[in-house]
């Protein structure tokens, strides 16, 4: 028989063989359940009385069952509480997550995320308020695959003032992050070779790849992309010009308007990924490359860095001809990014919540900056540290000093896993990726001793 019950707020089939039992069946389908967890511990079953007649047996049957499942330690049985799931250990739970706890670093110095401590809750907390009390019924349909005309309107006042971005609303994407922005760049593409800088983060080079994209390395030096090295044969070129990732450097004001000069002469793209781009600390943010070529350069941003990953919002600030095809290689993606979170953060915007957020942000990020100079002394060959959240620190052998690292449970990023081809190592240099956003407070100091150690002992 199958069966459905729902007592005391409880959906769940049971599925039993017509070849048994009754009691032997509902006992199996019980078991079976909790063992695959279906049944969660601490779940309160229906009374004997209740169970018997939605599955349309006795009483007696149920109540069998459930003795004979507390007797084997699935079920549990008090007075006033009734019958509930047991917690069965698991041992091959058990020894992944002490795995996993061994392996967890005692101090964290990877690139790539913020300080999550410091998210704004209230403030966040306040917009999503008033957001769900002024959006219309509609807001919970579905929507435009290009985003809420909300946020839209709200990012076209905020990234031309704060970025240099010429961001009209009809020319702006919300995406579920910068991967995905990614990703739809790449479909739009239709297999366009795209160039990739050269040291840059392995993962968006497999993200374009996955979207059928043929990636061609682009050499990066302290000017940032050589641009004069851009093949004819390329249809985009993927660049970070306010803060290279992972070197740190900033796209000269020549390569700027070489890399906009090549983008015309040949109709090709420029995707900028301004991740990082509101932290700049000698000196006021360096605008984005966009304001100089709208045409030709499809500008992408994130609240990732800014608010955190987990509200995975983002944005594109695309030429005009490419708006349709990306909008629609969004729609066939996921429709559409969820929308409570777009009035949020439209709400956090326009009240400026938001610029004040990033202002502090700001400044706590720049007294890990300092601080972690000052504790580097006048070491030399620190590099990337006028603006973001990670700083290169040169090494003569990045193996040797990851190795003294781990040993003082220190986990840095690597220079080295970068490279496009990284078997071929003769002549480049080497270092660590010291990222400052990720510790909290308390652990940032301590931290940058053992890094300090781990640096002298090498």
């Amino acid at each position: 028989m199958d069966d459905f019950w729902s007592g005391v707020g409880v959906d769940l089939h049971l599925e039993t063989d017509g070849n048994e039992g009754r009691r032997a069946g509902l006992e199996r389908a019980l078991r079976d359940a909790v063992r695959g967890g279906r049944l969660a511990p601490g779940t309160r079953l229906p009374a004997t009385r209740r169970l018997a007649t939605e599955v349309g047996i006795s009483r007696n049957t149920v109540k069998a069952a459930y003795d004979q499942l507390v007797a084997e330690g699935y079920l549990t049985a008090r007075q006033g509480s009734g019958t509930r799931v047991a917690a069965l250990p698991s041992a091959a739970a058990e020894a992944p997550a002490a795995a996993a706890r061994a392996r967890e670093p005692r101090f964290d110095l990877r690139p790539g995320s913020p300080d999550v401590g410091a998210f704004p809750a209230a403030a966040w907390l306040r917009a999503l308020r008033r957001a769900i009390a002024t959006a219309p019924s509609l807001a919970y349909d579905y929507g435009d695959p290009r985003g809420r005309i909300e946020l839209r309107t709200a990012l076209s006042g905020y990234l031309g003032r704060a970025r240099g971005v010429i961001a009209p609303p009809e020319r702006i994407v919300i995406t579920s992050g910068y991967v995905q922005g990614l990703a739809l760049l790449t479909r739009a593409l239709e297999g366009a070779p795209v160039g990739m800088e050269d040291p840059g983060l392995p993962f968006h080079r497999e993200v374009v790849r996955r979207n059928g994209g043929h990636v061609v390395p682009v050499p990066v030096d302290d000017r940032g992309l050589r641009a004069r090295e851009l093949g004819d044969d390329l249809g985009a070129v993927v660049v970070t010009p306010a803060h290279q990732y992972p070197t740190g450097v900033t796209l000269h004001p020549e390569r700027r308007r070489a890399l906009t000069d090549w983008a015309r002469a040949r109709g090709a793209l420029i995707v900028e990924d301004d991740y990082d781009g509101e932290f700049r600390y000698d000196r006021q943010p360096v605008g984005a490359l966009q304001g100089m070529a709208p045409g030709q350069v499809a500008y992408l941003g994130t609240a990732s860095k800014t608010l955190g990953p987990a509200l995975r919002l983002g944005w594109m600030v695309l030429p005009s001809h490419l708006v349709d095809a990306v909008a629609d290689a969004k729609l066939h993606s996921d429709h559409h990014t969820e929308t409570i979170g777009q009035l949020a953060l439209a709400e956090l915007i326009t009240g400026h919540a938001y610029d004040r957020h990033v202002r502090a942000c700001r400044l706590r990020y720049r007294r890990r900056r300092d601080l972690l100079l000052d504790r580097l002394g006048a070491r030399r060959g620190v590099r990337g540290i006028a603006a973001g959240l990670h700083a290169l620190v040169e090494v003569r052998d990045e193996a040797d000093v990851l190795e003294r690292a781990e040993a003082e449970g220190l986990a840095v990023g690597r220079l080295g896993e970068h490279w496009h081809a990284r078997e071929d190592t003769g002549g480049r240099p080497q270092g660590l990726v010291v990222g400052y956003g990720t510790p909290r407070e308390r652990a940032y100091p301590e931290a940058l001793e053992v890094l300090v150690k781990v640096l002298e002992g090498a």
